[in-house]
């Protein structure tokens, strides 16, 4: 599979400026809803959780994960939520809140606000460019199809996609030509048709 280690900046500014513009408009970045969340999914830094429990206000409330992996509690000490399911996360809530309550504790829930620790990004001539949770395999032709497909005078023969995590040996972000019109022909899928992972970014001139 080929890649360009050129034109970084310019990938970078192309998303700068989107979210540039969302931040200069006083409305706030919007967050990805939860969607429907694979049963085995695992909590990430910056993610929204809700912790609701029975009749008690004090100890319920959104709670954001930090870089560190940790969320702070309304009432106990900060845990661990990065690299635990949902479930897991609330058998460690219950264990905290039984400092405070006698048995039975009141009943507790754990619910995902908002995904912000796993998103992907397209930007340029598609209908909604934008962030967008990645809950499960993505590819960019579904990316693509999320975002409501190319505008009219879109560059389909030269859609780059960005990888947010994987490097070259000298450090420097991989980056994917795709061709579009080859794509929707079935040729070459393993190439223009790549799975994508967190922080990736599709942009489509």
């Amino acid at each position: 599979m080929s890649y360009r280690v050129i034109g970084v900046a310019i990938a970078i500014a192309l998303v700068s400026v989107s979210v540039l513009s969302a931040q200069t408009s006083g409305k706030p970045l919007p967050a990805s809803p939860p969607a429907a969340l694979p049963p085995n999914y695992v909590i990430g830094a910056d993610d929204v959780l809700t912790i609701s429990v029975w009749k008690e206000d004090q100890a319920s409330g959104d709670v954001v994960v930090r870089p560190d992996g940790k969320i702070t509690l309304r009432m106990g000490d900060d845990i661990m939520a990065v690299g635990l399911t949902i479930d897991e996360l609330k058998a460690k809530v219950i264990q905290e809140l039984k400092k405070f309550y006698e048995e039975p504790i009141p009943a507790v829930t754990v619910q995902l606000k908002a995904l912000n620790s796993r998103r992907v990004f397209i930007t340029g001539s598609v209908s909604k460019p934008g962030p967008y949770p990645l809950t499960g395999p993505m590819t960019v032709l579904q990316l693509i199809s999320t975002a409501g497909g190319l505008l009219e005078f879109a560059d389909k023969k030269n859609i780059m996609l960005w990888s947010g995590s994987l490097k070259d040996r000298n450090g420097q972000q991989l980056s994917y030509k795709i061709n579009y019109d080859d794509l929707l022909k079935g040729k070459n899928p393993a190439k223009n048709n790549i799975e994508l992972r967190p922080g990736d970014t599709v942009i489509v001139r």
